[in-house]
Order: structure tokens, then C-alpha cells, then sequence
């Protein structure tokens, strides 16, 4: 065992096998030049990337946690649990990847119909989507962008594919418990991602990671790349009411956002206890 406390550690990051735009092993390079130490690839729905940039990790000296962040529902709401060192040959994992695969490109498809009615070549649009391991959201944004339809990924967003928008399709993701099992199986531990991003009131928040810490959940992204004083102390209040594990994390996608560069943000809180200790770290 290796002591983290010293080393930078960056649990939460996608490659182009979901929505970054980086390979694994461009990623894991760019990971090795920010003097990250300590990596986990936890790409939406898809374990694709993980063989990739493990091997990259190995090349170079880092840590590699394999990793994944699942789409959920709680209470009607979205939801994403990252998945810390789970065994991606898990054959439950691996089919309950498969199914949110089916539903990924499903919703893509409803979501190009719907941009269709608005006059936008939807068909065209959603096929480029389509391309990607993992289809989402942002590879829609991204294609309406390199179309000439919106300015960048923000403005496709706040136009045609957020929640409310007219392009915006929902999808019927698992429940929270079923996501937590299934990560368990795959000897995870489950971790609730960005809890301040969700526009939870108090309460529902609270109520949201008490069911998550009964239901298994093993740790709370206390520490995130972009996140304010304000929400670390909300979440490092949380985690010590549950008695939750503090991860941190870049939730890096592509070079080039201040906001979420890969291997930058602060530290855990000194009260918490870091999920690396329950990794072997």
C-alpha cells in the first residue's frame, strides 16, 4: 500500500469511448504530463476504454483504477454513480453496459426526430452521433456545433438539447439500487457523482445520499475539479453524516475547459476519509 495523501489522484475522467474527446491513451499521456499518479477511466455506461489505458498506465508508472460512471434514476431524477475498481470482465456489468448501450442509441435517435420537427437534418445529426461507443448527449451537441447549428456545445445545448429544450428527450435509466447492486457484483465500490450538480433542494440531497450510503454506496465526490467552497463544505458535511468516503475528481473531458482540467482541483478535506484507503492506495 502507498500513501495518497502526497500523490495526485484523479478518480473521475472520460475518454472518446463515451463523451471526452481524447483516447485512452492520449489520456493516460496527458495524465502522465500533469504528474498524475493515480488514474481511474470512468467512462458513461462503456468499459471500452479500460484495457486501452491500462496498458497506458502501466507504460508510465501510473496507478490505474478501472472505472465507470453509470446513468440512474432516483425519485425521477438523473442520476451518474462512478464505479471505482470494478473487474470489467464481470459478466452482469458487462451486460447491464450492453442495455444502456441500446438505450443510449435509442434515445439518440428520438432526440434527431425531435430535432427533425424543428427543421434540422435530425437523421444526419443523430447518425454522427451514433458513431460513438457510448453515445450521449454532448456527441449530439458536437455534431449540431460542426454543423453550422450552434455556436459551440453550450449554446447546443441551451437551444435544442437541455431538459426543457426541444430537442431534449428523456431516457428510462435503471434505478439507484439496481445501479449500486450491479457495481457491488462487479467488486466496485460505488460512488455518488457530483451530488451538488442535480438542483437537489437541502433535503432532497440529504435524502438522496442517506438511501445511497443504505443501499451500499461506499463514497461521495467531495472534491471536484470547478467545484466552489460553498458545495465542498455541503458535501464534506454529507459525507461525514453518512459516514460516506471522500473521491476526487476532474470530471476531465476534453483539454481546453478551465474549468475541468485533467489532474487540477482541491484537495479532500482533512475530515474526510478518502476513498483510496478503500482501494488499497
Amino acid at each position: 500500500m502507498t500513501d495518497s495523501s502526497s500523490q495526485l489522484v484523479d478518480l473521475h475522467t472520460h475518454s472518446n469511448c463515451s463523451d471526452g474527446v481524447l483516447t485512452p491513451e492520449q489520456l493516460v499521456r496527458l495524465a502522465a504530463a500533469r504528474s498524475v499518479r493515480v488514474l481511474a477511466l470512468t467512462d458513461h455506461d462503456s468499459l471500452a476504454g479500460i484495457e486501452p489505458a491500462q496498458r497506458a498506465c502501466q507504460v508510465r508508472g501510473i496507478r490505474f483504477v478501472p472505472g465507470i460512471e453509470l446513468s440512474c434514476a432516483w425519485q425521477g431524477q438523473e442520476i451518474h454513480v462512478i464505479g471505482l475498481n470494478i473487474d470489467a470482465h464481470e459478466t452482469g456489468l458487462r451486460l447491464h453496459c450492453e442495455a444502456l448501450g441500446r438505450l443510449r442509441r435509442a434515445r439518440i435517435e428520438r432526440m434527431g426526430e425531435r430535432l427533425a420537427s424543428l427543421g434540422l437534418p435530425g437523421a444526419a445529426l443523430a447518425a454522427v452521433a451514433l458513431q460513438a461507443p457510448s453515445p450521449t448527449r454532448a456527441h449530439l451537441a458536437r455534431a449540431l456545433t460542426a454543423a453550422g447549428f450552434a455556436r459551440d456545445s453550450q449554446d447546443a445545448f441551451g437551444r435544442y438539447l437541455g431538459r426543457g429544450r426541444p430537442g431534449y428527450a428523456d431516457a428510462a435509466w435503471p434505478e439507484l439500487a439496481r445501479v449500486i447492486a450491479c457495481t457491488r457484483r462487479a467488486g466496485g465500490l460505488a460512488v455518488l457523482a457530483h451530488p451538488h450538480r442535480y438542483g437537489l433542494s437541502a433535503q432532497q440531497l440529504r435524502e438522496l445520499v442517506g438511501q445511497f450510503e443504505a443501499l451500499g454506496g461506499a463514497g461521495l465526490e467531495v472534491s471536484l475539479s470547478g467545484m466552489g467552497r460553498p458545495d465542498t463544505s455541503r458535501m464534506e458535511a454529507l459525507a461525514q453524516r453518512f459516514g460516506l468516503a471522500g473521491s476526487v475528481g476532474s470530471d476531465f473531458h476534453e483539454p481546453g475547459l478551465p474549468w475541468r482540467p485533467l489532474g487540477r482541483f482541491a484537495k479532500l478535506p482533512a475530515a474526510i476519509r478518502p476513498i483510496t484507503a478503500s482501494l488499497g492506495l
